[in-house]
């Protein structure tokens, strides 16, 4: 017996990570629980569409494949969010669910919020009530707009919650620590070490207000090439394209590398000395595996990890980021628990499943 119907929307790298720690808790509930079962369906926006940056994901991390696949692909983000809007709303009407859920912080997230809503569809969102108070974001602007709109907002910490609270949001809201710190213990072992001696550095860069700014751009890759250890920089379709039209040089210490499975990074990350980035869940999993991070922006979603000593923001300035790395390469001491204990993907099946 359906006790439950679920329709998830997924477009990003990230949210293949955190939908598959739901959809395992899912398939843990229908073991258990036979004659109470959850029935939830994937939809793929196609946002990303890359085979590394998407069906990867799908391949490894044990993700239920997607009932269908919008194949929005990329463009300019209110054609790519309306797009999937009329995509998602055919969906919701011909599969009739229960609840919508949504992750994060992404066009995906926002059109799939949107579509539910107008149909008055329940709208659960994992990851609520996260704030970089830069309204020049699009992200900024997609998880304000998906938590004002959501029915159930699970969020990762307690200042997420806090944070919902000052904006006047206080029902339905519920701290289920981070679904991606369950991720790291579940694929910790599983993954793929790296064919490499020595330290070094891990990278990521992709936001458009690094790689679409030369000079912010030039300014990050300059210091990564004079960083004291070698840097590997993954490197996103988007930032190859920039490189490769405006001729950036790319030398000294940094390694550019095609786009990782989530797996390998997760071996690079746990050998690594420190990591340089400007994604906000690279911040987090640096500090799960317990590396200390410099963040290329002028500010972040993850507060509590510069709080508590783990994360720096140093923005784009070569001469700050240079100056973060001696920090960066002393051990990180601080491990207090900020994101749960790795039930976050349970605790969210058992609220639906109450709430419901």
């Amino acid at each position: 017996m359906v006790a439950l119907k679920i329709l998830t929307i997924v477009g990003a790298r990230p949210q293949f990570i955190k939908a598959a720690v739901v959809s395992r808790a899912i398939a843990g509930h229908n073991r258990r629980h036979p004659s109470m079962v959850i029935e939830e369906q994937l939809i793929h926006t196609g946002q990303h569409y890359d085979y590394m940056m998407s069906q990867a994901f799908f391949d490894e991390l044990e993700i239920p494949a997607p009932a269908i696949n919008l194949e929005v692909g990329s463009g300019k983000h209110g054609e790519v969010t309306g797009t999937m809007l009329a995509g998602i709303e055919n969906q919701i009407i011909a599969r009739q669910p229960d609840w919508m859920l949504v992750y994060g912080d992404t066009n995906s997230t926002l059109a799939g919020a949107l579509a539910a809503t107008k149909l008055q569809l329940r709208v659960a969102h994992v990851e609520a009530g996260l704030r970089s108070f830069n309204r020049r974001m699009p992200e900024e602007i997609n998880r304000i707009l998906t938590d004002h709109i959501a029915d159930c907002l699970f969020c990762p910490s307690g200042r997420a919650k806090d944070l919902l609270a000052q904006e006047g949001i206080t029902e339905g809201v519920y701290v289920v620590g981070d679904v991606m710190y369950d991720a790291t213990l579940y694929y910790r072992e599983k993954a793929s070490l790296p064919d490499r001696a020595g330290a070094y550095a891990m990278a990521s860069l992709h936001r458009a207000e690094n790689t679409n700014d030369l000079n912010r751009l030039g300014g990050i890759l300059s210091a990564m090439n004079e960083a004291p250890v070698p840097v590997i920089l993954p490197l996103h379709p988007r930032t190859r394209k920039v490189l490769e039209n405006e001729n950036v040089a790319v030398d000294g210490q940094l390694e550019i590398m095609e786009p990782l499975s989530y797996l390998s990074m997760l071996g690079y990350l746990e050998n690594c000395a420190f990591v340089i980035t400007d994604s906000g869940g690279l911040q987090k999993e640096a500090y799960f595996f317990g590396k200390k991070c410099l963040t290329v922006r002028e500010e972040t979603e993850w507060s509590e990890l510069v709080e508590c000593g783990a994360n720096r923001v140093v923005g784009a300035e070569k001469e700050a980021i240079c100056a973060g790395f001696s920090w960066a390469m002393e051990p990180l001491t601080n491990t207090s628990e900020l994101y749960g204990r790795g039930e976050a993907g349970k605790g969210i099946v058992e609220r639906l499943l109450k709430n419901h």
